[in-house]
């Protein structure tokens, strides 16, 4: 398969990708923007609300988009292999029907908003997206990873965006009987489902704390748009810096004017580093 090729299906893909997330909104929402999941079932018809913990609700949503998942892998004709192991990448593997050389890596993230401007959402508190550790640097390696790095024609993005329902912490009742359905607040309400590659909502600051993982932008615009740090800096062509920063991200250091020794963590120094005029480069606008 040739480069044009290449773009091509990645295109493809993100565009099957983004129309798949327009249903998603739709799916995982009530008319009042509440989302669907009030809360767990017994076999007494007890309802039992949920708490906003950040752990539990990501994976409440990825049980209950699961199926989702599936019915977009037999529309648009591929095999869907889920991520073996936990912490393995990605949670999701597509690999066209037609041929097994095409790999999508798919990674479900969610988090929620943090800031607004002029009433709309403007922040968040961002993503993990995945390793910059051993597959990420040696793209032929087996550890942590469904299939090497490499062979994944593209990676990408389902993000989850929700605003926390401060109302439900005023409450005391956690269990209603299933005829006090309509009655239940949602913990989380107003979701917003988007996709997009990863490089372009990637940042150049690491996700969290001592672990190896790469973290996003948090400006909602850039995130819904696809227009993080590397698409500023670089347009199209920002995936490639993307790889070759993060595969380095942390492994670079040099000395300082002081002769103290300062380890790489940013974009603009990276490409200092590279011989790049950094005061001439024109950053694109969101």
């Amino acid at each position: 398969m040739n480069i044009n090729e290449k773009i091509n299906k990645k295109k493809e893909f993100l565009e099957q990708l983004q129309l798949f997330t327009k249903e998603l909104n739709n799916y995982v929402s009530t008319r009042d923007s509440q989302w669907v999941i009030k809360g767990f079932i017994d076999i007494f018809k007890n309802i039992y609300t949920l708490t906003d913990d950040t752990k539990l609700i990501s994976k409440v949503i990825e049980i209950h988009l699961l199926p989702k998942f599936l019915e977009f892998a037999d529309k648009y004709g591929y095999k869907i292999i889920f991520a073996d192991k936990q912490n393995w990448y990605p949670d999701i593997t597509f690999i066209s029907k037609k041929s097994e050389t095409i790999k999508f890596a798919v990674d479900l993230k969610t988090t929620y908003i943090t800031k607004y401007k002029n009433g709309k959402p403007y922040e968040c508190n961002g993503f993990t997206l995945g390793s910059h550790g051993t597959y990420f640097v040696d793209r032929q390696s087996k550890k942590n990873i469904q299939f090497p790095y490499r062979e994944y024609l593209g990676h990408y993005v389902v993000g989850i965006l929700y605003e926390r329902n401060d109302k439900i912490k005023t409450y005391k009742k956690t269990k209603y009987k299933i005829e006090e359905l309509e009655n239940i607040s949602s913990v989380i309400k107003n979701l917003i489902v988007f996709a997009q590659e990863k490089w372009r909502i990637a940042s150049d600051k690491s996700g969290s704390g001592n672990t190896a993982n790469i973290g996003s932008v948090k400006r909602i615009k850039e995130l819904l748009e696809g227009k993080g740090i590397f698409w500023q800096y670089f347009g199209e062509n920002g995936e490639k810096w993307f790889d070759e920063y993060w595969m380095n991200y942390g492994r670079i250091k040099l000395k300082d004017n002081k002769g103290k020794v300062k380890t790489i963590t940013s974009l603009e120094e990276f490409l200092r580093f590279k011989g790049v005029d950094v005061n001439k480069m024109r950053r694109r606008k969101v």
